[in-house]
């Protein structure tokens, strides 16, 4: 006589959710680094990361609140910025799990890990916000450069190449279109 299995169609919901590793856990991943390396150049990245994704919400701030005579072109490119930024995010983290630890992934935890100041709730005017926008970026690309120095020491080129080809001039691209808002030069000569 066969033992018939019946399933349900109602979910099964989890009420005791089980962590299966801490956030300062680092899992043993056989990628050639040492541990305590892959544990520094992810908890580096881990604050990149906060900061890329807080600069990314600025972004997209920014591209909401925009108002004034450039605004058109102002709301583009701030979006234009922020999708950049959201790539840069996917792409960080998937380094920090690749290394064995847990990319910040809770936004409450971002606000405790960066080193971005909150801006104001309500809207700014523009060379306050594209200042804003300005000094995020310099944090980052300061992190990163630091931490690209580190790694290609530390030969794990994987992180070294990604802040270097990857962060580091997607940030510097930007701050040169962003700050090119803030020169203030007249359309027409008198």
């Amino acid at each position: 006589m066969a033992t018939h299995t019946h399933s349900s169609d109602t979910p099964r919901l989890r009420t005791e959710p089980r962590e299966l590793q801490s956030f300062d856990e680092l899992r043993p991943i056989p990628i050639g680094l040492d541990d305590d390396v892959r544990s520094e150049h992810a908890e580096g990245l881990n604050r990149i990361l906060a900061d890329t994704r807080i600069l990314h919400d600025l972004y997209k701030k920014t591209h909401w609140t925009m108002r004034g005579p450039t605004f058109y072109q102002l709301h583009l490119l701030m979006d234009e910025h922020a999708k950049a930024q959201y790539a840069l995010i996917d792409e960080i983290a998937e380094r920090i799990q690749q290394l064995g630890a847990i990319a910040v992934g809770d936004p409450r935890h971002v606000a405790e890990l960066t080193s971005v100041d909150r801006p104001h709730d309500g809207a700014e005017d523009i060379p306050s916000s594209l200042t804003r926008l300005l000094e995020a970026h310099k944090k980052i690309v300061t992190a990163s450069r630091e931490l690209a120095e580190k790694a290609g020491e530390a030969k794990d080129t994987t992180t070294e190449d990604l802040l270097s080809s990857r962060v580091t001039p997607t940030n510097e691209l930007q701050i040169w279109f962003v700050s090119e808002h803030l020169v203030d030069v007249p359309l027409l000569d008198d």
